[in-house]
């Protein structure tokens, strides 16, 4: 058996109320971070185009394409900025600077692509300009007196660059040590661009003003006051013609605005909900806008559709926690936030579920008999139903903090919780077991209810439609169980402990078949079974994901590595395709090749 891995779906930027986030492109490829991960995701290509960046230590917050296009420019929570290959499969390290004592806000490449200034927090300084060859200094970031937020290079010589921070300032450097002093701004400033062509460079802040200024000699031309913003602006961007620029903020609306006259030619709303808010954007390609909402969607404007966003990019911005088919080469995954997205494996297309979310961590998701009925269950304590990539309004509580969930033939969905085991159909509650054990994990097959506990018991049930009866034990594993799967033709379960153990039973004849399958180093997070029932996946937070052989046990392929952090879900979406998900917000894709 081997392995390829065939594509991935991406994961959106981590957003924080009030403040900017910084993401940026090179023509159609936009470049962001989320978490430990710099993700490039090429918009052209949808379905194949999203490749990641895992060489941080510490949360990356900030990267940026070289003028080139060749070389990328990361920035993480440590204050270390690391360079690297962007054409290459390997994305070989160029060199790694420590340059300030804090997280890094941003940074900006000079027009060569041979000096590079970050700037954010820290204790000595808030910027460092250096050399990416040796990391030696190339000019001193000076004048802040607080946090740095942004920078931006005059790409043409002679070079300048701005500065642009939370003590309410800009400053203007045009050598070594001549620095300008800006005071436009009342509040906080967010973000500052030099056009590309630099005649002039931009800055926006948290009073809602927009300032622009002379790119050689940063005395400011004007300020934009046509149809202002009514809440903070977070970002601003050039077109490649550096004729417009386009600013999005806390007001949840974004606008497109024309420099010569200094007028606002289109303002789109985002909606109106709080997550609507508007606090990163970037301009890829001639025409396509594209803005960060704090829920994480990438919205695409077209100065041409006035009516708003012409497609929105969704995607998690918090850790997978479960994950389920729906209809044919389709599934969902649940978030650590309480969103729910849906995948089409064809189209390379990520949606959000319609609908109201959970309000907490989504703990577990269920297909019912039904082609495109899931259930899922979340800490906010509710069992939910989502039909045709919508949820449905009903909400049935639950009678504890649940922990996993699985449904019968007849459409009876059982949740394990603390204490009990609740049984519901047609939004109500039809029975709840109350064992003396703690239940952690259940799982269904026809009638028959498999349900793992604390310690370290898995206790077999038959459902009659409403009442469990116990049947029988399996043999008892040695850690706390924390995941169950029959096999689609009910001969076997697989049973993984928090140890890293998977144990495989025969039901029918309640004999162990292997407890050998133990390569996995942390708690077993989900199992998924072959249509065939012939080969088991796991994943397990050790980070890597497994495959294990019924016909030849001692047989497995490794994947390591598949989630940083950690894989909280497995499943097959194809003969020979395996998807993998967890606490890296991100979907990867699989190819399998079984030996013959």
């Amino acid at each position: 058996m081997s392995y390829k891995a065939s594509g991935l779906f991406p994961s959106n930027p981590v957003t924080t109320r009030g403040s900017s986030t910084k993401i940026s492109s090179y023509n159609d490829k936009v470049i962001y971070t989320n978490g430990k991960t710099v993700i490039i995701r090429d918009l052209s290509k949808p379905s194949t185009g999203a490749t990641t960046y895992l060489g941080h230590v510490h949360n990356a917050t900030v990267a940026r394409f070289s003028p080139s296009g060749y070389y990328c420019a990361s920035g993480d929570a440590s204050g270390t900025v690391r360079i690297w290959d962007t054409v290459g499969e390997d994305q070989v390290l160029k060199g790694e600077y420590k340059v300030i004592s804090g997280k890094i806000n941003d940074l900006c490449w000079d027009g060569e692509s041979k000096r590079i200034v970050a700037v954010g927090e820290g204790r000595e300084r808030f910027g460092y300009a250096f050399n990416i060859d040796t990391g030696t200094s190339t000019g001193e970031i000076s004048g802040h007196s607080k946090v740095i937020n942004a920078v931006s290079i005059r790409q043409q010589r002679p070079y300048r660059a701005a500065t642009a921070a939370d003590d309410n300032a800009i400053i203007f450097h045009q050598g070594l040590r001549s620095l300008q002093l800006i005071r436009t701004h009342t509040k906080f400033v967010q973000d500052i661009k030099f056009s590309p062509s630099g005649d002039f460079f931009v800055s926006v802040g948290s009073d809602s003003k927009i300032f622009l200024y002379d790119g050689k000699t940063g005395e400011t031309v004007s300020e934009i006051t046509d149809s202002p913003h009514k809440g903070s602006i977070f970002a601003v961007s050039w077109s490649p013609d550096s004729k417009s620029i386009f600013t999005s903020s806390g007001d949840k609306t974004v606008r497109l605005w024309d420099i010569e006259s200094k007028k606002a030619t289109v303002t789109w709303t985002a909606g109106p909900a709080i997550e609507d808010q508007q606090v990163g954007n970037t301009w890829s390609g001639e025409r396509n806008l594209l803005s960060l909402s704090l829920r994480g969607d990438l919205l695409s404007f077209d100065p041409r559709t006035p009516t708003g966003p012409s497609r929105v990019y969704s995607a998690p911005q918090t850790a997978i926690t479960a994950i389920a088919p729906t209809k044919t080469g389709t599934f969902l995954t649940g978030t650590a936030s309480g969103r729910v997205y849906s995948y089409d494996v064809a189209e390379g297309e990520t949606v959000s579920v319609a609908g109201t979310n959970h309000s907490a961590y989504v703990v577990g998701l269920a297909k019912s008999s039904s082609e495109d009925t899931v259930y899922s269950v979340g800490w906010d304590d509710k069992v939910r139903e989502i039909t045709g990539g919508e949820f449905s309004p009903a909400m049935i509580p639950t009678t504890a903090q649940p922990k996993s969930i699985a449904v019968a033939e007849d459409s009876t969905v059982f949740v394990s919780q603390v204490g009990v085991v609740d049984a519901f159909r047609s939004n109500q509650k039809v029975f709840t077991l109350k064992p003396k054990y703690s239940p952690t994990v259940t799982a269904v097959w026809k009638t028959s209810v498999a349900v793992g506990a604390e310690d370290k018991q898995v206790r077999l049930h038959d459902w009659d439609g409403k009442s469990l009866k116990e049947t029988g034990e399996l043999e008892s594993s040695k850690a706390p169980i924390s995941a169950l799967a029959f096999s689609p033709d009910g001969k076997y379960l697989a049973v993984g402990d928090s140890s890293g153990k998977i144990v495989l039973h025969d039901v029918v004849k309640k004999e162990v078949v292997t407890s050998r399958w133990t390569h996995h180093s942390a708690r077993i997070s989900s199992l998924s079974w072959t249509a065939d029932s012939k080969h088991l996946a796991s994943g397990s937070l050790d980070t890597n994901v497994y495959i294990w052989s019924v016909e030849k046990l001692s047989s497995n392929i490794s994947i390591k590595n598949a989630a940083s952090n950690g894989v909280n879900g497995v499943l097959w979406v194809g003969p020979n395709k395996l998807a993998s998900a967890g606490a890296d917000a991100i979907v990867r894709l699989w190819k399998i090749t079984f030996a013959v």
